[in-house]
């Protein structure tokens, strides 16, 4: 046993600065309650009690009433879904439109999504859709929502309606079943995908990844490569009624059912 550890194994208790650096955040901070209803969970009554509840954490660790955060630097999420904190955040529901570079900036002097929301404040795109790929798409300033909905941990759902090339009876049952139990593409098997056939050669799928150009590549690999695709889904969020180049900002209910998204698909997949 190393001569640092206290006798019977007990763990240590962190060096007195480290304390005191922490208070002294916590003390500079706002409170808690305040931050999470700037964000939309309701009242200061109802965010204390949440907090009551043990249903906030801060940084991985159970809040408690009076906790103060950072809105810079702390990580703050409820029921496991992370919490935009700063102020200004804003999230767009895009209907991107064929022909639309999902990037900030294109040399070759392409439009881009951005350029069909507000400029100001600048936001970036979740995740990607090929130039000819149309339906939803989630643009926002939110860093911290960005990186849990794109890491492939947490692998929220994605729902896609690809018209195949086919004959007239449609694609093969082998080929939905090798859809829906994964293939082999050249970075590695797919995970197994939700797949269905709507009409003949019109496919429903549902991928928990987020690997480029993947639905077209997966259809490619069973012989049936795509006319056409679109996005329907992502997550919770669902819009029949923008058309191909409108946008629409989030609700709050839909920004905290997309965080929720994120903590339940995570649970989904393991």
């Amino acid at each position: 046993m190393s001569s640092s550890t206290p006798p019977g194994g007990a763990v240590p208790e962190p060096p007195l600065w480290e304390q005191m650096v922490e208070n002294a955040r916590n003390a500079e901070g706002e409170r808690l309650q305040k931050v999470l209803a700037r964000a939309g969970f309701g009242s200061r009554r109802i965010c204390e009690e949440l907090i009551e509840d043990g249903r906030v954490t801060v940084n991985g660790e159970v809040a408690i009433l009076g906790r103060r955060v950072d809105v810079e630097h702390d990580e703050v999420c409820v029921d496991g879904g992370p919490v935009g904190l700063l102020p200004g955040l804003v999230y767009y529901l895009l209907n991107k439109p064929e022909g639309v570079v999902t990037t900030s900036f294109d040399t070759h002097d392409r439009e881009t999504v951005v350029d069909l929301v507000p400029a100001e404040p600048r936001v970036f795109s979740v995740g990607r859709l090929d130039i000819d790929t149309t339906g939803l798409l989630i643009l926002t300033n939110d860093g911290q929502l960005t990186q849990f909905l794109t890491h492939p941990s947490h692998g929220v759902e994605k729902e896609y309606i690809a018209e195949v090339q086919c004959g007239p009876k449609g694609v093969s049952h082998g080929a939905l079943r090798a859809l829906r139990d994964g293939v082999e593409l050249e970075d590695g098997m797919t995970a197994p995908a939700e797949v269905g056939q709507l009409e003949p050669g019109v496919l429903r799928i549902v991928i928990h990844e987020g690997r480029n150009r993947q639905v077209r590549r997966m259809c490619d690999a069973v012989g049936y490569p795509v006319l056409r695709l679109v996005r329907t889904r992502i997550g919770p969020l669902r819009d029949t009624k923008l058309r191909p180049g409108q946008w629409r900002e989030l609700t709050t209910d839909e920004v905290r059912a997309l965080t929720r998204a994120v903590d339940q698909d995570a649970t989904d997949t393991m």
